[in-house]
């Protein structure tokens, strides 16, 4: 039977509190040093929220739909990126310098997670914007912008390996909603075998069997590619078999 995966978790996740301290940061950076309610302000504030929010909502969605969980983490990276391209620009178009991904002053940012001895589990949202206050209320714009750019970089390198594993954990064992078709096919099929009432021509309700390792096959979404959102017939014996089916 289909089970409810746990949700809702998202607060012990690394990506989201990084991304909101990104959120923080960025908020009070436009209020300081940029042209109030302005399109560019507005766009980053914008960004710098959906990036949070929207692991936030996929943790949530994560339950029933494994589908939305890794649409929404994909929209989340997405946001940050913009919000990247973002500060980069400010940096570029005052003429401001830009830090080396090597440079002693990005290296120390990074440092900032490994030097830290406390459990994460504790801090708080303040604690954790205070481990990189020095970069993030600097009176130098470059220093803020900088920062941001590191702990921007971060946060995509985090979200990149979930968007991985949970794209991995859907090819392997499906969506909620995937698993209750599953279950629903299975159980017509053992109800149709054990009643001789049943259309013998009807055989639309069976599980078929791979053709290559013999193991039943589950429905499947597509999730790349032209035929991303269709269902198909994938190997339960997926990695050792990969093979796949049209419905």
């Amino acid at each position: 039977m289909a089970k409810i995966r746990p949700s809702g978790g998202y607060r012990d996740l690394r990506s989201f509190q990084i991304a909101t301290i990104i959120y923080d940061a960025t908020y009070w950076f436009c209020e300081r040093f940029m042209e109030p309610r302005t399109r560019m302000s507005d766009q980053m504030v914008q960004a710098a929220r959906s990036g949070r929010q929207n692991i936030a909502e996929g943790s949530r969605a994560s339950a029933t739909s494994s589908h939305t969980e890794l649409r929404l983490v994909n929209v989340a990276r997405s946001s940050l990126e913009e919000l990247l391209l973002d500060y980069e620009d400010y940096l570029r178009h005052r003429r401001l310098p830009q830090w080396a991904p090597d440079s002693p002053e990005a290296l120390a940012v990074r440092r900032v997670e490994k030097n830290d001895r406390s459990d994460p589990s504790d801090r708080t949202d303040h604690s954790h914007y205070a481990l990189y206050a020095r970069w993030l209320d600097h009176p130098d714009p470059a220093v803020r912008a900088n920062a941001l750019i590191c702990l921007i970089n971060q946060a995509n390198s985090l979200l990149d390996r979930q968007i991985e594993a949970l794209e991995k954990a859907f090819i392997a064992e499906g969506g909620y909603s995937e698993q209750l078709a599953t279950a629903r096919i299975a159980e017509r099929s053992r109800k149709k075998n054990s009643s001789d009432r049943s259309d013998p021509t009807d055989r639309s309700d069976l599980i078929p069997a791979c053709p290559k390792c013999g193991k039943p096959m589950a429905l499947r979404t597509a999730q790349k590619g032209k035929n991303a959102g269709r269902q198909f017939w994938g190997c339960t014996g997926y990695p050792e078999c990969k093979h796949a089916a049209e419905i």
